[in-house]
């Protein structure tokens, strides 16, 4: 088959679309022919050589696929040739045929096509993980969403509609109109505004009850000042830095905050196995209406991946990057 690699860490001039060895499904593994796949954060990192697959997975990257399933394990029972699946993996997608267990593939709607089917398992995986099972976000209360307009932002934003929850986010000023289409009560323009001082402001001084970050250093602070009594924040991400130096965390103690890390790429297969399920749950039926979709910012062929990576890197996209694989 033919997949996309790199010929050493580093830029995205190293990418190139070459032949690799095609998967073979374990017992219970589906192989899938890729239709398409999107664009994550991880995936930058791993070409840098700043976060390996996990042992034992694929070394191609790519998180997460939408296609056909072409070949089944010989003790596969929930899949047929021919079934339309999409679903996360820690590894494998940027190429032509990948393999998923069998229950972690999702079926795909009818109402959605394979482009927007790949713009759904990471984002919405991870904002689900994060606001529903570990922040344990309820009707009603006040949510922070840093980078509001990425794919992940995008996510927790309908997420949090469709629970009941009130969100603010952070995003640059060009991105707000789609952070409001998506149920943002107010937005933030992070090159500008402080966003404590406007959260304290627009809940009268109480704070966020929940706060989803991916900034860590740089951001810890001013997370600090704006969740509640109780609040509680998720970080997913460092991308302002891993130190922080000078934080004063006698307000962890005052207001008995909960501060927890979460990834998703290197948990055990029982554990996504239950997260896809209750994610299910609660939302296979509003996508299959269209009250929750993907956004999808920009697709690229997949022979254009280094462009594609360039455009994220750059920080253009609002929602999701799919590459396009025929």
């Amino acid at each position: 088959m033919r997949a996309i690699q790199f010929h050493q860490f580093g830029s995205a001039e190293e990418l190139y679309l070459g032949d690799f060895f095609t998967p073979e499904p374990a017992a219970h593994e589906i192989r899938v022919k890729v239709k398409a796949t999107a664009l994550n954060r991880a995936d930058l990192l791993q070409r840098e050589g700043k976060y390996p697959p996990p042992a034992g997975e694929s070394p191609i990257m790519g998180l997460e696929i939408a296609g056909t399933v072409e070949k089944l394990g010989e003790k596969v029972e929930k899949w047929k040739i021919g079934d339309r699946v999409c679903g996360l993996l820690a590894g494998g997608g940027y190429a032509e045929y990948a393999v998923i267990h069998e229950d972690v593939a999702m079926p795909i709607p009818e109402s959605l096509d394979f482009l927007a089917a790949a713009a759904i398992p990471e984002a919405f995986l991870t904002a689900f993980q994060a606001l529903i099972w570990i922040a344990k976000l309820k009707e009603g209360e006040t949510l922070l969403i840093h980078a509001g307009a990425s794919g992940v932002g995008t996510s927790a934003l309908q997420l949090a509609r469709l629970i009941g929850a009130r969100a603010f986010v952070t995003a640059s000023a060009e991105k707000h109109g789609l952070c409001l289409t998506l149920g943002a009560e107010q937005c933030i323009d992070y090159k500008t505004q402080d966003f404590a001082d406007c959260i304290l402001d627009w809940t009268k001084g109480r704070g966020a009850d929940v706060v989803l970050d991916f900034l860590g250093a740089s951001y810890l602070e001013r997370n600090l000042q704006s969740l509640a009594m109780d609040g509680r924040m998720v970080m997913l991400a460092i991308m302002g830095g891993a130190q922080a130096a000078g934080i004063n965390l006698g307000i962890v103690l005052m207001k008995r905050l909960s501060i927890q890390g979460s990834t998703l790429r290197a948990r055990t297969l029982t554990y996504k196995t239950e997260l896809t399920k209750a994610f299910m749950e609660l939302t296979w039926d509003h996508f299959a209406n269209g009250s929750l979709f993907p956004v999808v910012d920009k697709i690229f062929p997949w022979e254009e991946v280094a462009q594609a990576h360039l455009y994220m890197e750059g920080n253009r996209n609002q929602g999701k990057i799919v590459l396009s694989v025929e």
